[in-house]
């Protein structure tokens, strides 16, 4: 045991300081940031009234206009006139606008995206069979029931939207905030169509059901924790993406030969 000396001596010069009670407001930004963070509170999404917000936290009114006047300052938050607080769009600065167009132009980038989606969602697959908790698994199960009821519909617009809700599932429940926010910043552009056009991929019929049995495999094996047959449904399903991207390139590029045959015919 240390005597009273050998304590007291010895703890002169430690570096504890009095603990200060956290203003409440505080304790508010630091739930809405872990929130954002850890991708519960998504880009664009509303929050709860004032007064609903203020109850749900259990702090006052004032309390809770400091916190979000901090986050709007920091940019995690914004306000629009009569409609509310919402979630600031933090991805949209992920890639500048020059950078976005200089993907568009070229088909190497779509080529690179694709190797890229392969790498990291074969990874998040892996981790999500291994770390995903009951829930998240539930969650990724209740998409991809989803994507076989839209799969009925002769519309593709629904199923071509739940394909990227069901592989930013699996990102979530491999819970790396960073690999989430970064992949869904890529999947923004996606959207936008900056890579290709998803609707086209999701056409054809015998293409749609092609990529419903590799979504199904990706799911049953993340149902069952195998994570190394996880990891392998993904890379199966991106290697068929590229596969038939090329084909689709190649398609437009012979179309346009044709048609330079075409018109030189007509014209002779």
């Amino acid at each position: 045991m240390w005597s009273y000396e050998m304590t007291n001596s010895r703890g002169g010069g430690m570096p504890f300081q009095k603990v200060q009670p956290e203003k409440l407001s505080q304790s508010v930004v630091r739930q809405i940031e872990l929130l954002i963070l850890r991708g519960i509170l998504r880009p664009g999404e509303r929050l709860p009234s004032e007064r609903e917000l203020s109850d749900k936290l259990g702090v006052s009114r004032p309390s809770l206009r400091e916190a979000v006047a901090d986050l709007q300052d920091r940019g995690l938050l914004t306000s629009k006139a009569g409609a509310g607080i919402y979630v600031a769009d933090v991805l949209g600065s992920a890639f500048s606008p020059a950078l976005t167009k200089l993907f568009a132009a070229h088909d190497e980038a779509v080529f690179d995206y694709i190797a890229f989606r392969r790498d990291m969602e074969g990874l998040a697959a892996e981790r999500a069979a291994t770390h995903g908790s009951d829930t998240d698994l539930k969650v990724i199960g209740a998409i991809f029931a989803k994507m076989e009821a839209a799969h009925a519909k002769r519309n593709p617009a629904d199923e071509a939207g739940l394909d990227a809700e069901f592989h930013l599932a699996i990102i979530e429940a491999s819970h790396n905030v960073i690999m989430l926010h970064m992949m869904r910043s890529m999947y923004q552009l996606l959207r936008e169509g900056v890579f290709y056009n998803r609707q086209i991929m999701f056409k054809q019929r015998t293409t749609r059901s092609d990529l419903l049995d590799q979504h199904r495999a990706i799911n049953d094996a993340l149902q069952a924790r195998n994570a190394a047959g996880a990891r392998a449904a993904v890379e199966r399903h991106l290697d068929y993406v590229e596969a038939a991207l090329s084909a689709q390139v190649r398609a437009e590029r012979n179309e346009a030969i044709a048609q330079q045959r075409f018109e030189h015919e007509r014209t002779r």
